[in-house]
């Protein structure tokens, strides 16, 4: 009996960087098929013989970029002994990642799809979920400053998540726009002048 279909020749997980790398570059909608198949080494039966579909393969892209990239951000987020630390050092470590010359600037999950219409609606669906738990993450430990005491019953964790994961929104923009290291920590150090403000204290 002759084989059933051709057995895969290609390394799936390595064409799954490099795709992940052509949408962190050109965003889904920028990103062709034909640029994709080009950097995955691939042609386009195989792409859709082993992911399915544009759509899907990106999804899978972003899984794992959420696995492999900036993952020292969220560490440093959780390790800071004190809110305040945790929050400059979260903005710290996005400005580092953000402005890496070896790879595409910015964040895929915030630059990936913005435009929403019926096609594209899981996409924008799945990168909605992921920047609300991101901001999650904020409030979370931004609240746990509440409950340890190092911040005022008052204060707005809410407002405050919102608020720093914006920034990080922003620079992420701005690292793509071209903005140096240094100019995107001179964003952070701006975005923790209003931590007092916000505080109502100088807990550091």
């Amino acid at each position: 009996m002759p084989e059933r279909g051709r057995p895969r020749t290609f390394d799936r997980t390595a064409a799954l960087r490099r795709a992940m790398e052509v949408f962190w570059t050109k965003g889904y909608e920028g990103a062709s098929v034909s640029d994709l198949t080009a950097a995955m080494g691939i042609n386009s039966p195989s792409l859709y013989a082993a992911f399915g579909s544009k759509q899907a393969l990106f999804l899978e892209a972003v899984e794992l970029y959420t696995q492999v990239e900036g993952t020292d951000i969220w560490s440093a987020l959780e390790k800071a002994p004190t809110a305040r630390q945790a929050i400059e050092r979260f903005l710290r470590q996005t400005a580092k990642a953000y402005s890496q010359t070896d790879r595409p600037q910015g964040c895929l999950i915030a630059l990936g799809a913005l435009h929403q219409d019926s096609s594209r609606g899981p996409i924008c669906d799945d990168l909605r979920r992921r920047r609300a738990e991101s901001r999650a993450a904020l409030l979370k430990r931004l609240e746990r400053g509440v409950a340890e005491g190092e911040l005022p019953q008052g204060f707005d964790s809410s407002t405050a998540a919102t608020f720093y994961a914006t920034v990080q929104h922003g620079m992420s923009i701005q690292a793509r726009d071209g903005a140096s290291r240094a100019a995107l920590l001179a964003t952070v150090a701006g975005a923790m002048a209003a931590w007092k403000a916000m505080a109502g204290t100088d807990a550091a």
